[in-house]
């Protein structure tokens, strides 16, 4: 049973690294296009990412504010993420990743977020209720 357990653990963890190499896939492909550098994943920008995904799950909204009033810079703060350039893309409903992505390319500020030449790099999160989160950032 233990076995099992774990399995189905390690099967879970290496979808969400799919994801979160998929979402960054995607992202710097649309970076490519428009001949901007490619971006890295940063595990704390993806923790700031879920936090906010769950967050806004567990409350069913939408918003750039937490339900603790918290900013997208108090939560960069929270994972440990000392920037000099942060900005956040969030959606709800679209069933996968690429509605995700259609939705906010087709957006001038979620477009302008994913092709700043100020990001470095990313993180990214989905949450119940197809709540998507894309934290972008770039070190002092």
């Amino acid at each position: 049973m233990r076995t099992i357990f774990l399995s189905t653990i390690l099967l879970m963890l290496a979808g969400i690294a799919a994801a979160d190499a998929n979402a960054l896939a995607a992202v710097n492909a649309e970076r490519s296009a428009k001949g901007r550098a490619a971006l890295v994943y940063d595990d704390r920008l993806e923790a700031a990412a879920l936090a906010h995904a769950r967050d806004m799950a567990a409350r069913n909204f939408m918003s750039h504010t937490g339900s603790d009033g918290s900013t997208l810079a108090k939560r960069l703060k929270r994972a440990g993420y000392k920037y000099c350039f942060g900005a956040e893309n969030i959606a709800v409903g679209q069933p996968n990743l690429s509605r995700a992505m259609v939705a906010w390319m087709n957006s001038s500020g979620h477009r302008k977020n994913i092709l700043s030449r100020k990001a470095e790099a990313m993180g990214f999160a989905r949450a119940q209720g197809n709540r998507w989160v894309m934290v972008f950032g770039a070190q002092c």
